[in-house]
């Protein structure tokens, strides 16, 4: 196991390393340098328990991509991860938000850190409604399938298969609860939520129809002969998948400490880790090895989605979010031994 996270445990060191400098440089203090390796660590944690559904499902993906495309997940996908959605996404929220150029920005989070996490945290309700959509129509999606005949809540999610018959079931059933939440808000906030919601469904069927042309032109070529290894198609729905997992973590990380260097070297950490889980579930096999752990990891982001949603209105403690993950999980992944045993005492008599 020790190989997966080798890289992870490396990275740690050198975050960890860079937290200790940054905090003795600006604080000239052990005592505050140690408080701000404390946060750090919090924080890579936190977006650990908030993401391992994520390297769940990230895996259902990445176990159909080649396996050069696996390693451009962990390297590039890696970097969008860590530059994109922890420092580049909040930055540019601040810019637009602010008028602000890129330097005045930088300078902003960097010198008056309170009035950047203001501005950040302003935009909650758009973040909640793009985040929220695109992982509920992730989830959706994979329950709305007729053709998926393993089902961990059997009575439920039989149901819901069938629902597949109505076209875009899914996205009816995610525009109404976008419109029921909204009359929840302020005017001014709903029409965010609501635009937000919509670009969020707008975003998961764009992401799925590149894949979707990609696949085609991939087996046309194979179909004339020629070899195709290429996985675009997965690693850009991977990444928007990613990015929006990471919103709650973004804006959770706040309660927790408003040092864009800060924040920014503890939600890598987690993400590095979050990458190396994924590896290890595609090498090892597990997903195949329990059956019931895919449909554990869509549950919850159901409820990851379902969360950010009402987030909007609603305050929910980023704590209550990763514990109703890790228990779906956790009992998926206990139904999925159990089935297992079963079978191997029915193949004994």
């Amino acid at each position: 196991m020790f190989r997966y996270f080798r890289g992870s445990i490396i990275f740690t060191i050198v975050c960890m390393g860079l937290a200790a400098w940054y905090g003795y440089a600006s604080t000239g203090n052990i005592e505050n340098t140690l408080q701000i390796l404390w946060i750090v660590a919090v924080l890579s944690v936190l977006e650990i328990s908030l993401s391992f559904d994520n390297a769940v499902v990230n895996a259902t993906v990445l176990e159909n991509m080649d396996e050069i495309w696996q390693k451009r997940f962990l390297t590039w996908g890696m970097a969008i991860a860590v530059f994109g959605m922890r420092v580049i996404f909040p930055l540019s929220i601040v810019a637009i938000a602010a008028g602000l150029g890129p330097v005045e920005t930088i300078h902003l989070s960097l010198n008056q850190p309170d009035e950047y996490e203001r501005i950040v945290s302003s935009a909650h309700v758009g973040i909640a409604g793009f985040g929220g959509a695109f992982l509920a129509m992730v989830g959706l999606k994979f329950f709305f399938d007729g053709e998926k005949d393993i089902h961990w809540i059997n009575w439920l999610e039989s149901r819901l298969a069938r629902f597949s018959a109505i076209p875009s079931a899914e996205i009816a059933f995610l525009l109404l609860a976008i419109w029921g939440i909204s009359h929840l808000l302020p005017e001014a906030e709903a029409l965010s939520f609501v635009i937000a919601g919509m670009l969020g469904i707008v975003t998961f069927i764009a992401v799925e129809a590149i894949g979707t042309v990609l696949q085609l032109r991939e087996e046309a070529a194979k179909a004339r002969g020629e070899v195709i290894r290429s996985g675009l198609g997965g690693f850009l729905y991977l990444q928007v998948l990613d990015s929006s997992f990471s919103f709650d973590g973004v804006i959770g990380a706040f309660a927790l400490s408003n040092n864009m260097i800060v924040i920014a070297l503890g939600l890598s950490i987690g993400a590095m880790f979050v990458r190396s889980m994924t590896i290890m579930l595609v090498k090892k096999g597990t997903l195949a090895e329990y059956r019931y752990l895919e449909h554990g990891a869509f549950w919850a982001i159901i409820a990851l989605g379902a969360i950010m949603l009402l987030s909007a209105h609603f305050h929910i403690p980023e704590t209550v979010t990763g514990l109703i993950g890790a228990t779906l999980i956790g009992i998926s992944l206990w139904w999925s031994i159990r089935h297992n045993k079963a079978e191997a005492r029915q193949a004994e008599g």
